[in-house]
């Protein structure tokens, strides 16, 4: 088998890094506009460095890393030998628009990926309209990327607003809790260690617990205590309404990108 990725982006070199510690680097060929990013990547994971053209001829799956408006001139471009699967991580492009956009019909799985793949710990949205046996062999390439999860295409542009889009309010929200730790006097490194950890350790105890975010919030809570009073400040601060809306706004944003 042999795995082709177009576009060596953050994105798109975090995939195929996951990919690399799945199926081998061996199996890798690499292409991006900018050839030695391509060709930088492809030495760290003892992948190829090749062109389109190339990857087209040869591969049996076929990563498109591009962005959305680039997709149809990629694709046209693209002549393809056989039947690769073709996956592809542009928001907002339905698989019914990416079908449309390919001079030839081929099978197709939408991913949407999040950046946390780098280390291990992504959450990996796909829809497929390829066979079983092909559906298996994506969940193989990047089992070592995070948790993968098959979701209702119509939902798709949905949870990437929060799953794809969320990581940038995390960080965003991890740093604001370190300011405020820094104004209390804490050292910067230690404040961010244990904004992270906090946060880190917090996410874990909803996944494994299984409780509702608002009961562990309460647990937390003792009356007149100081978490309470803390919570009360980002309520003044509109926190919940603000969080709502980036993930709508994220989710409006993605819809006309698949314009």
């Amino acid at each position: 088998m042999k795995y082709g990725f177009i576009g060596c982006g953050n994105m798109g070199g975090a995939l195929a890094a996951a990919a690399a510690g799945a199926v081998g680097g061996q199996s890798l060929l690499l292409a991006d506009a900018d050839a030695q990013k391509a060709k930088a990547l492809a030495e760290k994971l003892g992948a190829q460095a090749v062109s389109n053209e190339e990857i087209g001829q040869s591969c049996d799956y076929i990563i498109l890393g591009v962005k959305p408006q680039m997709m149809r001139g990629v694709l046209e471009a693209l002549p393809v030998r056989g039947r690769p699967v073709m996956v592809s991580m542009a928001a907002g492009l339905s698989l019914e628009k990416l079908k449309a956009m390919a001079p030839v019909e081929l099978p197709w799985i939408r991913m949407m990926p999040n950046t946390p793949v780098a280390v291990g710990e992504g959450r990996i949205l796909y829809a497929s309209q390829a066979d079983v046996e092909q559906t298996e062999g994506f969940l193989r390439l990047f089992e070592k990327a995070g948790v993968l999860l098959p979701l209702e295409e119509k939902l798709m542009d949905a949870g990437s607003a929060l799953s794809g889009c969320g990581p940038a309010f995390v960080y965003l929200f991890i740093e604001a809790l370190a300011d405020g730790a820094v104004a209390c006097g804490l050292p910067r490194g230690m404040a961010v260690e244990l904004a992270a950890g906090t946060v880190l350790g917090s996410a874990r105890t909803v996944l494994e617990t299984g409780l509702h975010p608002g009961a562990l919030k309460d647990a937390v809570c003792s009356p007149g205590g100081s978490t309470i009073m803390g919570v009360k400040a980002l309520e003044d601060g509109a926190f919940r309404s603000a969080a709502i809306s980036a993930v709508v706004q994220a989710y409006e944003k993605t819809r006309e990108l698949g314009k």
